[in-house]
């Protein structure tokens, strides 16, 4: 038997014993995930910067009744543990990505396994050490690896298996998950697109900007799902969204964005060659109309916008995960809603505007994990939202209560008196109990109660 198969025996033994059900076990090992997060604040930062270049302000901040024919019965839905959980978490995020669901999972009663992403090893590797340290190591445990691992992992019977990562892992997971009959929840990406109506006051475009530059930039050097891929707007007003941009970039970033340490740089040299060949396609490259330079040395690449590149390139059909943005300039903002219908569902859909005509066309007109008005990357903070996408960009939900609700089976409980019975729930039948049913089931009360005393005919 296999290191592996071990701790998964042991993690299934435990959680046959009961005792991560007991309310006191599981308030002992969220307090003490939040006595990690305190104490290891200053390793958890020096991670985040060696693996992701992240300064540490940035990290602090990602990081039922029954109705009467029934009666006298009562029922209730009891929420109970899935059992043995598996947690894949993904490396742009290593610890909110990782913490936020084991949080649920936990609270919900359940024995887990979680695997930071390699990607991401000063992050995974404190990751091992503290959760083993703080938490109970026979019912949670932290399996750091690679690609092999996570194959060793998949192969295994789980009863719930979390995902956050890429649609090409995702496929994997389903079909590991598929021998099993294993329920998912795939956190995916896609291409979220913001769309950019004309803005008139200064006050309202200083605020866009800081807030379009925030999520694009400023969430990991965009390599996040839930930043910004790309702008839709009319072509009137791209020229001076162009401008706008361009002055706000310096504002935020420096004049030397490099040199600031406000920007994060991209996680590995593979990562760097991709984005690198995206902005290389010679039709891209002639698109760039503010930065473009790289230093792959120091996996550092500038905040790079672009007008109008090929919707063709694969800068335009793959997820970017990097500081590029193109501008996409369409003849009226409306058009956005077909542009966007055209593609894979997206995860977030960003909209400024102050037009209620237009944000009513997006809400109904689109599909998306979710819609942010004249904001961004707020509905990830928010752990009163549910956060989950849709098709293409995954399926399920998580953040706060629903995170308990993603790792728990909500069971059935009914309850029944034997006091009092309904007589004709049983044969023999005959047209009086064809006449009760139907009364019955139309919420009739007094008809049921009239055909009972013969006071009505059947």
């Amino acid at each position: 038997m296999s290191q592996c198969e071990k701790d998964l025996e042991e993690l299934r033994e435990t959680f046959k014993s009961g005792k991560t059900r007991e309310e006191s076990w599981r308030r002992t090992q969220l307090k003490n995930l939040l006595r990690l997060l305190e104490e290891k604040e200053d390793d958890i930062f020096k991670a985040l910067k060696q693996d992701l270049g992240k300064h540490h302000v940035e990290a602090y901040r990602d990081e039922a009744k029954l109705p009467i024919a029934a009666f006298p019965s009562s029922a209730e839905l009891v929420p109970e543990p899935l059992g043995l959980v598996l947690i894949i978490s993904s490396w742009n995020f290593p610890f909110g990505i990782s913490l936020e669901p084991l949080i649920g999972a936990i609270a919900a009663g359940n024995v887990v396994v979680l695997k930071p992403s390699e990607q991401a090893p000063a992050s995974s590797s404190v990751l091992a050490k503290t959760i083993s340290t703080y938490l109970d190591n026979k019912a949670i445990k932290v399996i750091e690896g690679d690609n092999s691992v996570g194959d060793q992992l998949l192969q295994q019977k789980w009863d719930k298996i979390f995902f956050t990562g890429s649609t090409k892992v995702a496929k994997i997971v389903m079909a590991a998950a598929a021998n099993h009959l294993t329920p998912v929840t795939l956190e995916l990406g896609g291409k979220c697109p913001v769309i950019v109506d004309a803005l008139t006051s200064s006050w309202d475009k200083n605020i866009a900007m800081k807030r379009i530059l925030a999520g694009k930039f400023g969430t990991c050097a965009g390599q996040a799902c839930i930043g910004i891929d790309y702008i839709l707007v009319e072509k009137t007003y791209a020229n001076e969204l162009v401008q706008l941009i361009k002055d706000a970039i310096p504002k935020t970033f420096g004049e030397n964005p490099k040199e600031s340490h406000s920007i994060s740089r991209i996680i590995n040299r593979t990562h760097f060659l991709r984005l690198k060949n995206l902005l290389d396609e010679p039709k891209v490259k002639a698109s760039i109309v503010y930065g473009g330079s790289t230093d792959e040395d120091n996996l550092f690449i500038e905040p790079t916008v672009l007008l109008d590149p090929p919707l063709k390139a694969a800068i335009m059909t793959e997820e970017i995960f990097g500081p590029l943005l193109p501008i996409i300039t369409l003849d009226k903002i409306e058009d956005s809603i077909e542009f966007i219908n055209a593609r894979p569902k997206t995860l977030t859909i960003y909209a400024f505007t102050k037009d209620e005509a237009l944000k009513k066309k997006i809400i109904s007109r689109t599909s998306s994990g979710s819609v942010v008005f004249n904001d961004t990357i707020i509905q990830y903070a928010v752990d009163t939202l549910p956060f989950g996408g849709v098709g293409q960009s995954g399926f399920g939900r998580y953040h706060g209560k629903f995170s308990f609700d993603t790792f728990s089976h909500e069971k059935t409980v009914a309850r029944r008196s034997f006091l009092t019975d309904i007589w004709f729930r049983y044969p023999p039948w005959n047209n009086k109990s064809l006449q009760l049913f139907r009364s019955a089931y139309r919420y009739d009360y007094l008809s049921v109660v009239l055909i009972t005393l013969g006071l009505k005919k059947a």
